[in-house]
């Protein structure tokens, strides 16, 4: 497996997919790297074209979010570091990223994150399905509880019945 086969790992696009603002997005910082390219340069791409990239495809952190978010992945302190709050693209901005960058890298980048995507929006559908028949399970059973006590009722009665002394019937 090369090195390259290695950073298309799913696992490693899964790792890098945030929740921010309700929303699935990755870091520029994160798919600069996974593109092999400055976070630098694929934000100048992006600058130059920025009316691809609206509010809803993309969307610059505040300091409160990046502080936090810094604190999450554990980053090195600012020395050295950005000198901006970084971007983040949600899924269509990810895609839109495809009609910026034509590498071949980027492509195959692009096709895995999506990829990703899908199956994150497939788990969450069966999540969503097992969550329903549950609900549904539950207000099946939510009668029977009442039944069932109902039946412990009359076999405790039938249970001191049978305890009674019985007159005897038959031949002294």
């Amino acid at each position: 497996m090369t090195q390259t086969d290695l950073e298309l790992n799913d696992e490693v696009i899964y790792d890098r997919i945030r929740i921010i603002r309700n929303q699935k997005v990755m870091l520029d910082s994160d798919l600069a790297a996974l593109y092999q390219v400055d976070t630098k340069r694929l934000n100048e791409q992006v600058k130059r074209n920025m009316e691809r990239f609206p509010n809803d495809f993309m969307f610059q952190l505040t300091e409160v979010e990046w502080i936090h978010l810094r604190s999450q992945i554990a980053t090195s302190s600012e020395w050295g570091g950005r000198r901006t709050l970084p971007y983040v693209f949600t899924e269509h901005g990810v895609l839109m990223l495809s009609s910026v960058l034509s590498s071949k890298r980027a492509i195959a980048v692009n096709i895995q994150i999506m990829r990703v995507y899908v199956k994150l929006k497939e788990m969450i559908n069966q999540n969503t399905d097992l969550h329903d028949k549950m609900n549904e399970i539950e207000q099946l059973l939510s009668g029977h509880e009442v039944k069932i006590s109902h039946i412990f009722q009359y076999l405790e009665q039938f249970n001191d019945r049978t305890n009674e002394e019985r007159t005897k019937v038959g031949y002294k």
